[in-house]
């Protein structure tokens, strides 16, 4: 387990099989149609993935994570995911930070996700680490939002 940088109180690890339960409770707690424990536990052990946890202070309670998926120098995230309790403290900053090393690491050059249209919070955060919108994709989710589709050169 490792703390970020400029902030101890957020611990970070990578997940194992033993996590996907409770990360597709915390995924169902946070979208409207969450993942069940086998595909988030396909997540985990797909080695083209990048899974990690997000966790404060003592509690090994997961606080929040992030799924990446790496293809042909590419990668997209999958979700992230925050409780609700723990948002505008770090987590999902943290989260990404560790991603996007890992990534470089692994010589990715590309970075692609997707976030509900008019979520401010989700897009300043990819824009802070640089990432630009480069498409919509009209009524892509359920209820009918767009989504803003943002890249970042890594």
């Amino acid at each position: 387990m490792q703390t970020t940088p400029g902030n101890d109180s957020i611990a970070l690890r990578v997940a194992t099989l033993d996590d996907a339960s409770e990360l597709s409770q915390l995924h169902a707690r946070c979208f409207p149609r969450g993942w069940d424990e086998a595909s988030i536990g396909a997540f985990i052990a797909d080695p083209a993935c990048v899974v990690f946890i997000a966790s404060a202070g003592e509690e090994n309670t997961c606080h929040g994570f992030l799924i990446a998926r790496a293809a042909s120098g590419e990668a997209e995230i999958l979700t992230l995911a925050v409780d609700s309790a723990r948002r505008r403290q770090g987590v999902a900053r943290a989260l990404l930070a560790a991603t996007i090393a890992r990534l470089r690491f692994a010589e990715i050059s590309h970075l692609f996700l997707e976030v509900e249209s008019g979520n401010e919070a989700a897009e300043g955060l990819y824009r802070s680490f640089g990432a630009k919108s480069v498409g919509r994709r009209p009524a892509y989710y359920e209820h009918g939002a767009d989504a803003a589709i943002f890249s970042l050169a890594l």
